[in-house]
């Protein structure tokens, strides 16, 4: 194995799991690139709210995408996410989009398009990308493949901290039921739907931190690196 080997690291989970938050922490570690698809998803999700889209119009919305451009620029303390060149890294989050993004992520051309985006993106750097369909379609190859767990209880909590903490309006009940929703359309959508790779390893993070999420997904890349010697 070479220095220059690319090595993909594939983080899969459900909502509010700590997927983001992990990734961007590990590709910062080990200087790899942070490709986040789900944003490329609330980033369509929210010029589709914005030009009042109806959100089964799939003709109407895969159109759209073929003119959007969607990009990541890492900054010191994160990335931002720029929609037609404009900064939307804050207004993806809001819970408008929030409450919208599974039905646009479900549209079957809508992921065929983004998936296509997203293995280009993949094909010349070492990357941590996360999701929902990472290790089963968009990067099935992936040298390093994790799915990440946590009760509907501990995701809500997640999930409403960080609306708080972002200055948007939260009711921790509604999340529950929001989050359980999500789960069940995440699970049965008929293209990509949620489910764990057969190699992927499977941690519950209900009870760690995110530093121990971390290291143990840090711990499997550096499994792999000596098997590979």
């Amino acid at each position: 194995m070479t220095t220059n080997e690319i090595i993909r690291i594939a983080i899969d989970g459900p909502a509010a799991a700590g997927k983001s938050t992990v990734a961007k922490l590990i590709a910062d570690k080990l200087d790899f690139v942070y490709i986040d698809t789900g944003a490329m998803y609330r980033a369509l999700t929210l010029k589709v709210i914005q030009e009042q889209i109806k959100f089964d119009n799939e003709k109407m919305i895969t159109e759209t995408l073929t003119n959007t451009k969607i990009e990541f620029k890492a900054v010191s303390d994160g990335q931002l996410v720029f929609l037609d060149d404009i900064d939307v890294t804050a207004k993806i989050r809001s819970t408008e989009v929030s409450q919208a993004v599974s039905h646009i992520a479900q549209l079957a051309e809508v992921r065929k398009q983004l998936v296509r985006r997203q293995q280009l993106l993949a094909n010349n750097h070492s990357v941590v990308m996360d999701g929902r369909d990472i290790g089963t379609t968009v990067l099935p190859d992936a040298e390093v493949k994790v799915f990440l767990i946590a009760s509907v209880d501990e995701r809500a909590q997640r999930r409403h901290d960080e609306n708080i903490k972002n200055g948007f309006s939260s009711d921790l009940q509604i999340l529950k039921e929001e989050i359980a929703d999500r789960d069940h359309r995440d699970e049965n959508r008929k293209e990509s739907p949620l489910t764990q790779a057969k190699d992927a390893v499977s941690i519950d993070t209900t009870a760690m931190s995110i530093d121990e999420v971390v290291e143990k997904i840090i711990k499997l890349v550096t499994d792999y690196k000596n098997k590979a010697r």
